[in-house]
């Protein structure tokens, strides 16, 4: 089906109303905002198509780190209005028009999760379809390989986020699909990327969609080829989402939320955090000494983006030499534990016993990848393992809430209504 306008194609994505507005209101839009599909399915904007797709992704990943640091404890709601404490005490609910659901890049009352990954997911989707086909392969773009193998690494990781924060989801008006499918849609996407870049000597890309790849394999519970993918990462390696002053959309909302806005603090598990008496650099936190817009909760700042354009990376060496530890263990681990440690400034670790060394992996991936999008997956992931020990910051299910009510249940994102009764494929 090809839709004569943008507008159109992102209301199709999510069933109609599951954009968060209504057809009325996507064709209330001035015509000169209105782009015709026949002109940006052109070869000669090959480029833009795919800048535009990382651009979408860029976004959706910052307000994934945001929502995903609320649900798994690295920040928390310093509103009075309660609108974003839905995620702080996992409260989440798939009924009505829920934010998590509905809420856009450009929206500033709670950060979005299923819209924003899966705006960036159909761009980076539709470029994909358009440079594999007939028209844009006759236009002999000598960089057409190399963008096809970009935006299938950007198409990757929008699966790969959307398979660990979403219970199920549906895909351009499809049937509802288990996260697990979801995550083996990231997989096939980070081959295409792997493959496609190999082919050109796109390095980046290559290395970019094999930490992706190791990270879902991982999510799958296929440790052995996530190891085999870690393993060609070279040190150094770091690739990063960019942002800008311009407008908030742009912005690393990170910074905007917790420096600027005061509207979220730290948590209290990453606050001075130190290793045999060194503080770790890694967890760059500061405590301003006055409260957040709630003046009954502490104003913790983070420095790890000191700025409204501090790039956030996506994919790093780091990250592949940890998942390497999480599956290998013994001392392979303690070696990559040890090593980052030395990077990082801090003293060296003694394990040998396999559930104590899981632990050290387990609170290494905690602090080094912080307000890098991994810690509320792996909270689900590892407090399975942890029982009835799991990880700090926790409160279980029906403890009260520090403001009002109490902690709900939520470990994954269930399908939203909007989804749900606007896709004539779910029932």
């Amino acid at each position: 089906m090809k839709p004569n306008r943008i507008a159109l194609w992102v209301a199709l994505m999510l069933g109609s109303a599951s954009v968060g507005c209504s057809f009325d209101e996507l064709l209330d839009v001035k015509a000169p905002d209105r782009v015709a599909a026949d002109a940006i399915e052109d070869p000669r904007y090959a480029q833009l198509l795919v800048t535009s797709a990382i651009a979408d992704f860029d976004c959706a990943f910052v307000s994934y780190i945001a929502a995903g640091g609320l649900l798994g404890d690295e920040l928390a709601d310093g509103q009075l209005d309660g609108r974003q404490s839905v995620y702080d005490r996992r409260g989440i609910s798939a009924a009505g028009t829920p934010q998590y659901a509905v809420s856009t890049c450009e929206g500033t009352i709670a950060p979005g999760v299923y819209q924003t990954l899966q705006t960036a997911r159909f761009a980076a989707d539709n470029a994909i379809r358009l440079l594999q086909s007939p028209k844009f392969v006759a236009a002999k773009n000598p960089n057409r390989t190399t963008l096809l193998a970009t935006v299938a690494a950007y198409s990757g990781y929008s699966y790969l986020l959307l398979g660990e924060a979403m219970c199920a989801a549906a895909i351009d008006g499809g049937p509802e699909l288990a996260s697990t499918t979801i995550l083996q849609l990231a997989e096939q996407k980070f081959t295409l990327a792997i493959d496609t870049g190999g082919v050109t000597g796109a390095s980046d890309v290559v290395n970019m969609a094999r930490v992706g790849r190791a990270r879902a394999r991982l999510d799958l519970g296929r440790g052995v080829e996530a190891v085999a993918d870690a393993k060609l990462v070279p040190p150094g390696f770091r690739r990063e989402a960019r942002y800008s002053a311009a407008t908030f959309r742009s912005s690393n909302r990170i910074w905007t939320m917790n420096n600027r806005a005061e509207r979220v603090t730290i948590e209290d598990d990453f606050w001075n955090v130190t290793h045999m008496g060194a503080a770790d650099r890694r967890v760059a936190v500061q405590n301003t000494g006055r409260s957040t817009r709630n003046p009954a909760i502490q104003l913790w700042i983070q420095t790890k983006y000191p700025l409204q354009d501090s790039p956030i990376p996506i994919a790093r060496y780091a990250e592949a030499q940890l998942i390497i530890a999480e599956v290998q263990g013994g001392p392979t681990a303690v070696n990559i534990i040890n090593s980052l440690h030395a990077t990082a400034g801090l003293p060296a670790i003694s394990a040998s016993d396999p559930d104590s060394i899981l632990r050290h992996v387990i609170e290494e991936r905690r602090l080094e990848l912080f307000l890098e999008s991994h810690h509320f997956f792996d909270k689900l992931r590892f407090n399975k393992l942890l029982e009835p020990d799991p990880l700090p910051d926790t409160p279980p299910a029906g403890a009260p809430y520090i403001t009002a009510g109490n902690y709900g249940a939520t470990v994954c994102l269930p399908l939203p209504d909007v989804e749900r009764l606007n896709n004539p494929n779910i029932r």
